[in-house]
């Protein structure tokens, strides 16, 4: 009985594996044959965050029960986010570098790829239950992306004043924030008619995602910014989720809402945020390879990760 149990898990694990091995591949391959255009990417990327991201946010939000263990997921993008901001201008302080360059580093190390890639990687490892967490962290992600992160790129490419108001239009603007608020405003039952097709919508996020990931990576260059690199990665893949473990264990927290945040903190950088950091001239050599090697890196790193949380659950 439990061989069975384990065999069927076993190979779930591994058709999930196979499955975005295959999307980032085929992505990368289709590409470099030149048989999509250079900027296919875009327009997958509008699907995946105008109609995948929200359907899972309406798929899993309203069933979620509000508690106070959520508030780690909650917390997580925002401990990160700091941690990431203070670690480079301590090493600025040390070994100067231009602050486009440290600006660039801050917005990739400081946000995770949670939806792209950790939305995929948490259905492989932990399956649809883990879900609902992810989504709050993908959330409170996008939301420090959305004000802080963008204010940096900013403030930093412009002397023009960012006001409060822009901060706000940018949100408001964002299909996934928008069905995450309507997520959580939205009675189940009115959403019980539509539910298969959301489903279906929400079905399309891992493949698309991944492909699109698979589009976009790059690692032309890598060896003249190998420094910045290392101290990048360094913080995001592994220093960022041992702040979260530190916190798990101090406070004591156990299940799959504490496992699923630091998982989560783990993930490779943004890919939005790496495209911010081009939009505005931060250095955009590094915050391309930051996403790109940053992403092949940890699918090593959160499987590491996943056998230290079992470690400690």
């Amino acid at each position: 009985m439990h061989s069975c149990i384990f065999r069927k898990i076993t190979f779930g694990l591994l058709n999930n594996f196979i499955l975005i091995g295959l999307c980032i591949l085929a992505g990368w391959l289709l590409r470099r044959l030149r048989i999509l255009p250079d900027d296919a990417h875009r327009g997958i990327n509008v699907w995946v965050i105008y109609i995948a991201v929200p359907a899972v946010s309406l798929k899993y939000i309203p069933y979620i029960h509000w508690s106070s263990a959520l508030l780690l997921p909650a917390v997580m993008p925002i401990i990160v986010w700091v941690g990431s901001w203070l670690i480079f201008k301590l090493y600025s302080l040390r070994w100067p570098m231009d602050d486009a360059s440290r600006t660039a580093l801050t917005l990739t190390a400081g946000l995770g790829n949670t939806s792209f890639i950790g939305f995929p990687l948490i259905m492989g490892y932990y399956g649809q239950a883990a879900m609902p967490t992810a989504v709050i962290s993908d959330q409170v992600s996008f939301i420090v992306m959305s004000t802080i992160g963008a204010t940096m790129a900013m403030s930093q490419a412009s002397t023009d004043r960012i006001t409060l108001a822009d901060i706000v239009k940018k949100l408001i603007q964002f299909p996934p924030f928008v069905a995450f608020f309507i997520a959580i405003s939205i009675p189940v039952f009115m959403l019980a008619p539509v539910v298969p097709l959301i489903d279906r919508l929400a079905d399309t996020l891992a493949p698309l995602a991944l492909f699109s990931v698979g589009m976009q990576l790059s690692f032309s260059g890598w060896r003249a910014d190998l420094r910045y690199l290392a101290v990048g990665l360094g913080y995001k893949l592994l220093i960022a989720p041992t702040l979260i473990l530190l916190i798990i264990v101090v406070a004591h927290l156990h299940g799959i809402i504490p496992q699923i945040s630091l998982f989560e903190a783990a993930m490779a950088p943004m890919i939005t945020a790496g495209v911010i950091a081009t939009q505005y001239n931060l250095n955009p050599k590094l915050a391309n390879l930051m996403v790109g090697i940053g992403i092949l890196l940890s699918f090593i790193t959160t499987g590491i990760w996943y056998y230290v949380l079992k470690a400690f659950s």
